[in-house]
């Protein structure tokens, strides 16, 4: 199934309707993933992993761990994401879809907006 996100106002068309947002937290310079599905104008949260805990970062209810990460599934749903660059990881986000990773908001400044396309 095709599918497409608007990021920072900007289209993406996706092969499918699923995609992987990483980043490494800002306070504890730990990995943390979330898989994400759009669903018609709706974000769904799938799974989420983080590589340790603390510092605003602990696992979610039902977590296991696997291959040295704290893993959880959910079914949280929202209209968009907000990403905001602190500057302090050294890094931005990756959004990773169709076997491709994309960096978002390497470098401090204003958040970024995630959506699915309009009619999508």
């Amino acid at each position: 199934m095709a599918a497409c996100l608007l990021i920072a106002g900007q289209p993406l068309a996706l092969a499918t309707a699923v995609f992987t947002l990483g980043w490494t937290h800002s306070v504890e310079k730990t990995g943390w993933q979330e898989r994400w599905r759009i669903e018609g104008a709706t974000l769904v949260l799938v799974e989420a992993r983080v590589r340790g805990s603390g510092a605003g970062m602990d696992p979610g209810e039902g977590a296991w761990l696997q291959d040295g990460w704290w893993v959880w599934t959910s079914d949280l749903k929202v209209p968009n994401l907000t990403l905001a660059a602190s500057g302090a990881t050294g890094a931005g986000w990756q959004l990773c879809a169709d076997g491709e990773c994309r960096e978002l908001g390497a470098m401090p400044g204003a958040a970024l907006t995630v959506a699915p396309c309009r009619g999508e």
